[in-house]
Order: structure tokens, then sequence, then C-alpha cells
């Protein structure tokens, strides 16, 4: 056996960040943070930075197949991510690869609206993929859902300004074939950010002192990397989301104040895995 066979490995399907924060990026700094090999499908390429997208490109959904299809048939990833996917294209081949390498702890992040504002998919595809989502195609494949408020209220179909709705929210994600949700409420005000963890009858809430920065482009998608890199170590469900939600809380904390708009978190704080 190769001495390095035992080192856990990490996949993320997403969009490529130019200005580091978010993406790819923000996804392959988690990893090596969490003492997770990193690999990747790159779904996009973006002309961002901290103040907002400027224009993307698709790749082909061919060459996201191939990418997937490299990586999943070789490297053996021990959990898998997705983020920006663009196009209900790319949501079938990603579901198609996923399900025909039955690849393990899948953490679906359906990014559909930037922490900017502006959208990540296409307008005509939005609403098609918000319906495959839940529905058919990556829900059921997904150990974990983490739409933020927007992205629940589109995948769930009633609006969520409250943790009372978000409540509900996860459990209508359950009840449409997720096996767990994370509804995350940074978006609602208040003293206090608070995120909903739903795994079938259970429901648990997480509260962290809100913290006083535009430093927060990337907070998805280093999220959900983060717990992707935990359940690649071992940990059960809630103890990869534990662990995921106190290094983003950290990692904000620290963040190194770049840019003019929304800037990055600091991926260099520690992981501190409890594992």
């Amino acid at each position: 056996m190769n001495q390095h066979s035992r080192l856990p490995r990490a996949l993320t399907i997403a969009g490529s960040d130019s200005g580091g924060g978010a993406g790819i990026q923000a996804d392959l700094k988690t990893f090596h943070q969490f003492g997770v090999f990193g690999t990747s499908v790159i779904t996009a390429v973006t002309a961002q930075n901290t103040r907002g997208v400027r224009a993307w490109e698709a790749l082909s959904v061919t060459l996201i197949a191939q990418q997937l299809e490299a990586v999943a048939s070789d490297l053996g990833p021990a959990a898998t991510k997705s983020g920006m996917l663009g196009s209900a294209a790319v949501v079938e081949a990603v579901a198609a690869g996923l399900a025909r390498h039955a690849l393990p702890n899948y953490v679906l992040d359906p990014v559909m609206v930037a922490t900017s504002g502006d959208r990540l998919l296409d307008r005509d595809a939005e609403q098609l993929i918000a319906e495959r989502l839940v529905a058919e195609r990556l829900v059921p494949l997904a150990v974990l859902v983490t739409p933020n408020l927007d992205e629940a209220a589109l995948l769930a179909g009633f609006e969520v300004a409250s943790v009372e709705a978000m409540e509900r929210a996860a459990g209508a994600l359950i009840e449409r074939g997720a096996r767990a949700a994370l509804i995350k409420g940074g978006h609602l005000a208040g003293p206090e950010v608070v995120d909903v963890l739903a795994t079938g009858a259970s429901r648990r809430r997480f509260a962290r002192r809100r913290i006083a920065t535009r430093s927060t482009h990337g907070t998805g998608c280093t999220l959900s990397a983060a717990i992707a890199a935990g359940l690649a170590l071992g940990a059960d469900l809630e103890q990869a989301v534990t662990d995921a939600l106190d290094f983003v809380h950290r990692a904000i904390a620290a963040a190194p104040g770049l840019g003019a708009g929304h800037g990055p978190l600091n991926h260099f704080v520690e992981a501190r895995p409890r594992h």
C-alpha cells in the first residue's frame, strides 16, 4: 500500500473566483487547513473581486463531466461539495457523475445568489435548477443541503425571514428528499447569527454573536467546504457542521480586510477539528 494512500481526499465542484475569496479557491484553502487533500471540478470562470461579479463564462458540460470522471475514477474523494453550477445541463451532468461513482458524503451548497446580490445562474435556468435540486436530481444524493435565506426560499417555495421560517424551510427540504438541511441565517438582522440544522425529526439552532464586518465574501463556500472536510476526516454530520461553523466564525473575525467591498475571510485560521 502506498504510504500516502490514507491521506483524506475531498472534491469541490464549483466556479473559479478571480478574487480568491470564494468558489474553488476558498474550497481548496479550506480543505488544506483541515488537513484534507483537495481536488476540483471547475464549472465556470468568473471575473470578480470584492465589489462583485463583473462577468462569468461557463465551461462546456463535456469538460465538466470529464473533470469529474477523471477525479472520481482515480483519486476516490471521501467527501464532495458542489457550489456554483450555472445551468440545468451542468446540474444533470454533475448528478449523473455523482450517482455513477456513488461518491459519498456529498454536501450541496445551492449557489444561486452571491453575497453581493449578483445572480450566479442563468435567469432562465434558475427556476428549473431550483426545482431539480429539490425534486429529483441533486438533493436526494446529498448528505446535507446548505442554502442561505434567499436560496431556502427558492427551494422551499415560501419566504424565509425568521428563525421559525428557517426551521419550516429545513423541514420542507427534508420532506422533499434531503437527508439533512442547514439553513444559514447570516442575512437576518440582530445581534446574533442563527443557523438551523435539521436532520430527520431533529432540529438544532446554532447561535453566535454577529461580527460587524464587510468581510463576508465566500462564507457559504467556506462553510460547505469545511463540512465536507470534516466528513472526509470521519466526523459525523453534526460534528462536521459544528466544527465548520466554528471555523467560519473565527475566519470572519480574523478577516484581513482586503478590497473595497465584501472582502474575503482569513482561511489561515486554525481548523481545530475535534477528531
